[in-house]
């Protein structure tokens, strides 16, 4: 934020800030694997608490496409989230990502095969598929 005052077009304020976002996410997923590690190799040091609330069907495909999504690359998890969780153009994605529209691209294809995959995997997620052909069939 101390450097919100060199924006030069204030209409950019909210690309700016969606960059800003998309860095602190990177940072938390980064964050969160390393603590998978470490857990690993330490778990009286680096024990979180879970508290484990009502299982519903909605909190367990939740969690299956979260998992889904912590098996992707970082950079394809950016642009995938944006894209489709966020609801980002693809430029404002490339923006945010501060990336080309083509590598931008690149990541967004290969993050949406590897979805397309793990949810063909996932029995759990077929009720909430159901009658959706966006990520049950390939698009031609």
């Amino acid at each position: 934020m101390d450097r919100v005052g060199a924006l030069r077009d204030v209409e950019r304020l909210g690309s700016w800030l969606t960059t800003i976002a998309v860095f602190v996410g990177r940072a938390q997923i980064r964050v969160r694997t390393r603590r998978r590690w470490l857990r690993l190799f330490s778990p009286e040091r680096t024990h979180l608490r879970h508290i484990e609330q009502p299982s519903t069907d909605v909190r367990r495909a939740l969690r299956e496409i979260y998992a889904i999504l912590d098996e992707m690359p970082v950079d394809q998890r950016m642009a995938f989230v944006l894209r489709h969780l966020h609801g980002a153009t693809l430029v404002e994605a490339a923006e945010a990502c501060e990336t080309s529209l083509a590598t931008i691209k690149r990541r967004l294809a290969r993050a949406e095969g590897r979805f397309r995959d793990a949810i063909r995997r996932q029995p759990g997620l077929a009720p909430w598929l159901e009658g959706s052909t966006r990520w049950t069939e390939k698009k031609a």
